[in-house]
């Protein structure tokens, strides 16, 4: 079966028709935009999807297999994530760690997958001369892999799989909250009930028979979609997609699952303390219509406009009325054969989330009696012709869309009806989907609190059941590694031993960079780029966290959050529906140099956004009422920071590098004591360090530089320039002995390490060479060392890497893992192995694998929108001149092997960095003591704590 399909998307923009105003400035417009696809189906019954797409020398090859955990059984859960892991380790031809290899031999993105409840797919970008060897080692997982999976295979990967679920569920604010909703929301028997990533005890229990049986019935051909996006010839990657997998034998037919949406009969109230929040969160769950049927459209538009925005109903009268959370949120989320509706408020501290309920009814009475106005309705689907442009910003975006809507709509054409479907929802709709399934209905309600403040739960909520896993030294089951597999390999008709040869080496397009200097010094550089009709921007400018005054940490954080919240012209609301109606989004944010203000908008409407923006820049409108409730959400996420171990270990990190007061050891949103002190008046000082002359702007899409100088032509005129000092920090000189910060988290299931010390800044000449020695460190994901040892060799972690993290400044040069916490000495230890013999051990082999990555990945270097923006970027903060990639191309070609040891040498030495590790002393703190480094026990501040109590 095969059929050659163009696809136009009929995307309109629809307007607000309040006045005959906002009828001259936001007039419809219709653009064609036409994706062009072919799909056909192999014999054995794999379909295949093929898109051209010649802007850049790239092709995003991507396999996905229709099975996700609604596959999986009740005992054995969690196996269709594990093979997402599996494949990436071994196959038949490859080898052990081939598809890794061959990854970082020819530059690619690096393989990578995901699995939901209803698919798992696998995909990785590459430059387009890799194409043949792609889908040969697509093949590969397909129909040459499962003999490579052994005993000891399997019992390393689950040893993986279980930190990622410590590292993303169990050591984390709310991580259980899925699973006590999910359990109580489906039935047992229903595909949905459990989590997609299993449970410990059903991984543990796992055995290779059972691994084996659940991808022989899944992993076949008929019941998976091969994409193929980019720049490629059709004939060509037709026969080597026949040659590959045309001899792969079809599998089992594999029958439809049942639409299944449940039914509670019942409200069900659940609470659980939770040992890693700091705030009361509730989140009440129904159950809903499945994707892509009638009801998900209205049901999409309901939940947007009931939370998202300030006039939203949910944000009216929790946020500024009662005062009570800081940003509600309602989603529809719908899959294959359900889906499901939910409601998450994080309330603010000793908030009783039985007064959350409360506010809910209010704002789901005022729906009730006046419904959804007809210019929310059209706000809402102004948006989605930006959201859909965006998601097609890449050949993987196009790639994935496209095995989506075959998958899971029946035909990639799809596309185009989902769209209308879209457009389509009406006020009407609207309603009845909240009557159907909001109004007066069942739902699950989850009351997740801080340890102790079981108070603040629902009344008459009942405890939720968690498993919660013990740390115990020792207890995880042992394997070795280092065993080769044995077995028999599967026939095939040629050799496939051999790995295909490089196409045609692509040409390094590096875009056209247009700039132009503004009367009042505010530079602008753009790249014309006509592949979506889109705009993407970003105004750098200078200061950020430097210009804040010494004791008012944070006040660069809250001018720039309150920028957005209106103008001396229009309200919060009528600012965000100015900005809806054009496709347009702004946000601004200030770090450690620069205050950022980064958007998008469809080219159409770039001027109009450029006037908003002007706006928005030079006449903030300063709102009292609106900073008190920015300074509200930055005290309530500064708090739930010191739960997070993530986040306590970056802010220890910083001030454990830098000292404790220093500038760049401060965190970006400020301290309580210093944002409670921020009045209104130091927001309007610091906002006079804003000046254009100390200001670039980037912009990449489909736009001459003609117009957009036109666009600026309000800005350069009234915003003046501006005499101003940008301050250098010191970089304060590196401890002369390593020293070890143990900050105390009781219970932690994972350890967080920061290792690291300061090293260079991006425009010195050692980062680049630095970052080509780091490669095979811990730079190169699965190519490197750090990853292979710790996690693919002894499965401490889900994931480590090493890292140079220069701007403008010196940045550090920094490690970074979560270990599974009875390994946290033993992560530790090896980590200082690794990079003690890294210098002597690194070889030509090492370093023809990392000369090979940085040059051929070149080609994949600006194909995205955002990565173009990041370049020009790059030009306007480093003062590197446009071809600077060239030049840089010249150095990964002429580095030797004797120039690496010297910069490994260097950079690589353990005895320079300092360690901080977050995770539980009472089980973890004597084995680190025992290192041989000096070890200190402290708070959050780095000050020195009391020993524990025996």
């Amino acid at each position: 079966m095969k059929k050659l399909l163009c696809l136009y998307l009929l995307a309109t923009t629809f307007i607000a028709c309040q006045n005959e105003k906002d009828k001259e400035t936001t007039p419809a417009t219709e653009t064609d935009f036409k994706v062009e696809f072919e799909e056909y189906k192999l014999d054995n019954g794999l379909s295949v999807i093929l898109h051209q797409d010649k802007s850049d020398p790239v092709v995003a090859v991507a396999l996905t297999a229709h099975v996700g955990s609604a596959r999986e059984i009740e005992g054995r859960t969690g196996f269709a994530h594990l093979f997402e892991h599996l494949l990436f380790l071994e196959s038949e031809n490859l080898g052990k760690g081939g598809l890794d290899k061959m990854s970082a031999r020819v530059g690619g993105s690096g393989a990578n997958g995901s699995t939901n409840r209803d698919r798992t797919n696998y995909f990785q970008t590459v430059p387009n001369d890799a194409l043949e060897k792609m889908i040969w080692a697509e093949a590969d997982k397909l129909g040459y892999f499962i003999n490579t999976v052994t005993e000891p295979v399997l019992a390393k990967e689950k040893q993986v799989v279980k930190n990622e679920k410590r590292q993303s569920y169990d050591n984390r604010p709310y991580g259980h909250e899925r699973f006590v909703i999910h359990k109580n929301l489906y039935p047992e028997n229903h595909p949905y009930n459990w989590q997609v990533i299993g449970s410990l005890e059903d991984l543990q229990n796992a055995t290779l028979q059972d691994v084996k049986d659940f991808y022989n019935r899944w992993y076949v051909p008929n019941n998976v979609t091969l994409t193929i996006a980019g720049d490629f010839d059709t004939a060509e990657t037709k026969k080597w997609v026949d040659k590959y997998f045309g001899e792969i034998p079809r599998g089992e037919e594999v029958a439809p699952l049942e639409k299944n949406i449940p039914t509670l009969t019942e409200t069900k109230n659940l609470f659980y303390e939770d040992n890693f929040a700091r705030l009361p969160q509730l989140t009440l769950t129904w159950p809903a219509a499945a994707d892509y049927s009638k009801d998900s459209y209205a049901l999409h538009v309901l939940a947007t406009y009931l939370s998202d925005g300030k006039k939203a109903l949910l944000n009216s009268v929790l946020v500024d009325d009662l005062q009570l959370a800081t940003n509600p949120i309602m989603r529809y989320s719908g899959s294959e054969l359900a889906g499901e509706v939910s409601l998450s408020v994080r309330a603010n501290a000793g908030v009783s989330l039985d007064s959350v309920k409360a506010g809910i009814e209010k704002a789901f009475d005022d729906f009730e009696a006046n419904g959804i106005a007809e210019e929310g309705l059209e706000r809402i689907k102004a948006t989605q012709e930006t959201r859909f442009y965006n998601g097609m910003s890449s050949v993987l975006g196009k790639g994935f869309q496209l095995a989506h809507y075959q998958i899971f709509a029946g035909d990639p054409g799809y596309i185009n009806e989902d769209i209308k479907q879209i457009q389509a929802v009406t006020v009407e709709d609207v309603k009845a989907a909240y009557n159907q399934y909001i109004k007066s209905k069942n739902y699950i309600a989850t009351s997740f609190v801080p340890k102790g403040e079981a108070n603040l739960a629902l009344a008459n909520a009942k405890p939720a059941e968690v498993v919660e896993e013990q740390i115990v030294n020792g207890a995880e089951e042992t394997f070795d590694p280092s065993l080769a597999a044995a077995y028999e390999r599967t026939p095939s008709s040629f050799d496939r031993t051999i790995e295909p040869p490089y196409g045609n080496t692509p040409e390094l397009k590096v875009p056209d960079v247009w700039t132009e200097e503004l009367e009042n010094g505010m530079e602008i550089l753009g790249v014309e780029n006509e592949e979506v009709p889109l705009v993407n921007f970003a105004f750098t400018m200078q200061g950020g966290q430097l210009t804040e005054p010494e004791n008012q940490s944070g006040v660069a954080n809250l001018t720039a959050s309150l920028l957005t919240k209106g103008t001396q012209l229009k309200t919060t609301a009528e600012l965000e529906e100015a900005l809806d109606l054009l496709g347009a989004s702004v946000y601004v944010f200030a770090d450690q140099e620069n205050t950022t203000i980064r958007g998008n908008t469809l080219a159409r409407n770039f001027s109009k956004t450029m006037t908003l923006l002007t706006e928005i820049l030079l006449q903030p409108r300063w709102d009292s009422t609106e900073f008190e409730l920015q300074k509200k959400e930055v005290l309530t996420q500064l708090e739930q920071q010191k739960a997070d171990p993530a986040s306590i270990a970056n802010l220890a990190f910083a001030k454990a590098i830098y000292g404790k007061d220093h500038v760049l050891a401060k965190n970006s949103l400020g301290n309580t004591q210093s944002v409670e002190a921020i009045e209104l008046e130091d927001l309007k000082k610091y906002y006079e360090t804003y000046a254009p002359n100390f200001t670039s702007v980037e912009i990449v899409g489909a736009i001459s530089k003609t117009e957009v100088v036109k666009a600026f032509d309000e800005i350069e005129k009234s915003w003046k320039t501006k005499e101003l000092k940008i301050p250098t920090p010191e970089i304060p000189q590196a401890p002369q002995e390593p020293i070890v910060y143990f900050l105390d988290i009781p219970g932690a299931k994972q350890s967080q390490l920061r290792f690291g010390y300061i090293a260079l800044a991006a425009n010195d000449p050692d980062y680049l060479p630095a970052q080509i020695m780091n490669y095979r460190l811990g730079g190169g994901s699965f190519a490197s060392q750090l990853t292979q040892i710790l996690r693919e060799t002894k499965g401490y972690t889900y994931g480590v890497r090493s890292r140079f993290e220069g701007s403008a400044l010196p940045g550090p040069f920094m490690i970074s893992s979560g270990v599974r916490s009875n390994v946290t000495a033993e992560s530790t230890e090896l980590i200082r192995e690794i990079m003690s013999s890294y210098a002597t051990e690194y070889n030509e082999d090492d370093l023809e694998l990392s000369k090979g990555y940085f040059l051929k990945s070149g080609a994949r270097g600006f194909e995205t929108p955002g990565a173009k923006l990041n370049y020009l970027g790059e030009i306007a903060t480093l003062n590197f001149e446009p071809d600077y990639i060239k030049k840089q191309q010249e150095t990964m070609k002429t580095i030797s092997l004797d120039q690496i040891k010297s910069l490994a040498k260097e950079y690589t030495d353990p005895n320079r960095l300092v360690y901080v590790i977050v995770g539980d002393a009472k089980t973890q703190l004597k084995k680190t003591k025992q290192l041989g480094l000096e070890v200190q026990l402290v708070n959050q501040n780095l000050e020195p704590q009391k020993p524990l109590k025996k």
